[in-house]
């Protein structure tokens, strides 16, 4: 008799671009704000401690 993980078909992991357009998405609709504009804010880097430094 198969186990429940050989006859449970594989989910494809959402691409970056995927999950970037869906929280622009979300966003947009909840903030009034356009959602290209987001995803351009959501795909630059975000530097939140520029002072600190990685110890070596």
């Amino acid at each position: 008799m198969p186990t429940i993980q050989e006859t449970a078909p594989r989910r494809k992991k959402p691409s970056r671009k995927a999950v970037l357009r869906a929280v622009a998405s979300s966003t947009a609709i909840e903030t009034g704000r356009r959602v290209a504009d987001l995803e351009r804010q959501l795909r630059r880097p975000v530097v939140r401690f520029p002072h600190i430094r990685l110890a070596r």
